[in-house]
């Protein structure tokens, strides 16, 4: 297929100067938004951040704007669950882009399978034994994501069609289990499924992450990450993609060797 692009240019802006960034995106007809909560694990830096690109894009006279969003799981919990504030920080700057004059859409990643590969990956217990622990049972909805942009093609190439809708940024949800037994399948070890205490558990996360994972304990054991229409939205999303993203499988495969 020919390329739709002739030619690539990097600039750079910052996304906590919002002059810069009407600079750097001066004749942009669509403008993706990602912003990095971790960076400094702040809510209000995240939501300026967000609100500042949005600005920016409508100030340039873009015609859409992508954002990297998550639900508000403070409202879906009913104020039950009060620490997701990467994800309430994001649905904030959502909820902001909807008040603009610009077409827009979202794109709501779910737990990047790259984390597999150091946070979650599978650590030898005592016994010699590769375990893999962790504080939830239920099944989880991951993403491959290098994938992202197969999620945000449909999106470029109708954004009428898709002004406000929400595109679930996941392959499948998998459970536990599923991993694990996809590991064993691939790599040929012997690998075991355990549950930790949040406190065991956070050995292997780093303290500002684990701080605020603590906070949203709940958020795929009973708000399935996305809420109860997930799995419903995730497969209307993915009947609007050409290119499926990738499996737990592949990604383990494409991985090798991981022990």
């Amino acid at each position: 297929m020919p390329s739709m692009f002739t030619a690539l240019t990097i600039d750079k802006g910052d996304m906590d100067n919002e002059a810069s960034l009407s600079a750097v995106l001066a004749g942009s007809t669509a403008v993706f938004s990602m912003t990095n909560f971790w960076e400094k694990a702040s809510a209000e830096s995240e939501v300026a951040q967000g609100k500042a690109v949005a600005n920016a894009a409508v100030a340039v006279g873009a015609e859409l704007i992508v954002w990297s969003s998550l639900p508000n799981m403070t409202a879906m919990s009913n104020g039950k669950l009060l620490g997701a504030k990467h994800f309430d920080s994001k649905a904030e700057v959502e909820a902001y882009i909807c008040t603009l004059p610009i077409q827009s859409a979202f794109f709501m990643p779910a737990l990047f399978m790259q984390m597999m590969t150091h946070m979650f990956k599978p650590k030898l217990n005592d016994q010699g034994e590769l375990v893999f622990t962790v504080t939830w049972s239920k099944p989880c909805p991951m993403i491959e994501i290098a994938d992202t942009g197969k999620f945000i093609v449909p999106i470029l190439l109708n954004p009428k069609k898709y002004n406000g809708k929400r595109f679930i940024g996941a392959t499948a949800f998998y459970s536990p289990a599923e991993l694990v037994e996809t590991w064993k399948k691939v790599t040929g070890k012997d690998i075991k499924l355990g549950q930790a205490s949040d406190e065991a558990w956070g050995q292997n996360i780093p303290p500002e992450i684990m701080g605020v994972l603590k906070d949203s304990s709940g958020l795929i054991e009973d708000y399935r990450y996305y809420g109860p229409s997930g799995q419903e939205e995730l497969e209307w999303t993915l009947a609007q993609m050409d290119d499926p993203p990738t499996t737990w499988a592949k990604f383990v495969e494409a991985n090798e060797p991981w022990f």
